[in-house]
């Protein structure tokens, strides 16, 4: 079989039992759980081994905001807060984040790939037909691969610029100029007002620049309960930022001085860099989409094992941000474990179990998405909000809780704000959703996830006893409130 390494102007046709295109974190779950099921694979990627997470996504953005919440903490620890009332080292804090991306080098994740004996193929990779690809390298030597059982595409997602007056010139941020900038901008302008608009926004704030956060809609974190969004906007705006709500931009002009941001309305902004956080399309344009009778640029829809359902037959799967999902990475490994575990049970001739929460079935993706913003303060949730709970038609009831009557909330920081909220199915007693807002609580969505995957009965439930005094202790009073 030839190797990634060989050159020369034609290197023929190799076949693999399965071909990824995509070697980011999906790309590279997906690779990692057919091999192990002892199919041949190949991995096909333009860009840099590890994709958009490790590169422009979550690793430099949780490296960003790491010591903007760790001096948060502290600043509201007695003993400790008058010593860190100054300004974070700027210097340091983008060093820590240069590390976290490897300096934007992806030797060490292409040596893991290489370690499975997993072949790697650096170039743009383009369906031509079923289980047929062909690799055009940065050289322009173009390689045509054959997959015997399956293609998963795996291209991700890229953030969407709006097509405005100006934009195309002005040179606007997205969430990767966002995460990879070399200094703090003076004035920064942040549209949007989702995960990406939120935790730049508390990022860059802390850093020095001068943030406004422009959204169109009522608040931040639209998908999330509005009490979160509420919280997080109180926060940016106790610590500079403006957050402005119902506010959309018509049109961007850059000249030596700056930008120029016009609202609808007329109203004008001035800023040194504007970063438009409004969106994600699929990264599907040029993957040869057509031959196989798909649409260019389309989100691919699948059936819960990730299997795209327009083509015929098993070959074809789309898993991640492409199949339009649910767009978190941690969410895009899980399917892309069970795509590689069905992969290799249909190449082998093995069952297949896609039932609901079965071994090859995406379940989660419906019913049970975990997400952590890593603003100041924090915003956990998991499974359903009250509003999408009600939508269903089910008899639900929200329980609220204040966590800062939480012996260790108080403990953790004084003057600790937060807020919790569970959604009760009150025909079968589970949980169907659980929100928490406030500082550290991220480390309590695992304990949501478990209980809504699990369909835990709050009978049950309460019987988990937490331990005294913790933030955890919000789940009996959660419990407490519900029983009355």
């Amino acid at each position: 079989m030839t190797s990634d390494t060989d050159t020369g102007t034609d290197r023929g046709t190799l076949e693999y039992d399965v071909v990824v295109l995509g070697a980011g974190p999906v790309g590279e779950n997906v690779a990692d759980r057919a091999r192990a099921a002892g199919l041949s694979v190949a991995i096909v990627e333009s860009e840099l081994i590890g994709g958009e997470c490790s590169y422009w996504a979550c690793m430099p953005s949780k490296a960003l905001l790491r010591p903007v919440t760790a001096r948060a903490d502290a600043r509201r620890v007695p003993g400790l807060e008058q010593s860190v009332q100054g300004p974070l080292d700027v210097p340091a804090v983008l060093a820590h984040r240069d590390s976290y991306t490897s300096n934007w080098q992806d030797d060490g994740q292409a040596d893991w790939l290489k370690s499975i004996d997993v072949a790697i193929h650096r170039g743009h990779g383009r369906l031509t037909g079923p289980r047929r690809i062909t690799v055009t390298a940065p050289d322009g030597v173009r390689t045509a691969l054959t997959a015997r059982h399956a293609v998963a595409v795996c291209t991700g997602s890229r953030a969407v610029v709006p097509d405005l007056p100006g934009v195309a010139d002005a040179a606007p941020w997205t969430s990767r100029e966002a995460t990879s900038a070399k200094e703090a901008p003076g004035r920064l302008v942040v549209v949007g007002g989702g995960v990406v608009g939120v935790e730049m926004a508390t990022a860059w704030q802390a850093l020095g620049s001068r943030v406004t956060v422009l959204v169109r809609g009522e608040g931040l974190l639209p998908k999330m309960e509005p009490f979160a969004g509420a919280h997080v906007a109180a926060a940016l705006e106790e610590a500079g930022a403006t957050v402005r709500t119902g506010a959309s931009v018509a049109a961007v002009d850059r000249d030596d001085t700056g930008l120029t941001v016009t609202l609808e309305g007329g109203e004008q902004l001035r800023a040194d860099e504007i970063l438009f956080a409004v969106g994600r399309a699929p990264r599907t344009d040029d993957i040869g989409l057509d031959t196989v009778g798909l649409t260019p640029g389309s989100w691919l829809s699948v059936d819960d094992s990730c299997r795209v359902t327009d083509v015929e037959g098993d070959w074809l799967y789309a898993v991640g941000d492409v199949n339009h999902r649910a767009l978190l990475t941690h969410q895009g490994k899980y399917q892309a474990r069970l795509a590689g575990d069905v992969i290799g049970a249909r190449a082998l001739g093995r069952p297949v179990d896609d039932t609901p929460w079965g071994a090859h079935a995406a379940t989660a993706d419906h019913a049970a998405v975990p997400q952590v913003v890593f603003a100041d303060p924090e915003a956990g949730s998991v499974g359903l909000t009250l509003a999408e709970a009600q939508r269903t038609g089910r008899r639900v009831r929200a329980v609220d809780y204040d966590m800062a009557s939480v012996a260790g909330a108080g403990l953790y920081a004084d003057g600790y704000r937060g807020r919790a909220r569970m959604v009760v199915d009150l025909d079968t007693e589970t949980l169907l959703g659980v929100t928490f807002v406030g500082p550290a609580v991220s480390e309590l969505v695992h304990s949501a996830t478990v209980a809504v995957v699990g369909e835990v009965p709050l009978s049950r439930l309460w019987h988990a006893v937490p331990s005294y005094p913790t933030i955890s202790e919000v789940w009996l009073r959660l419990l407490e409130t519900y029983r009355g």
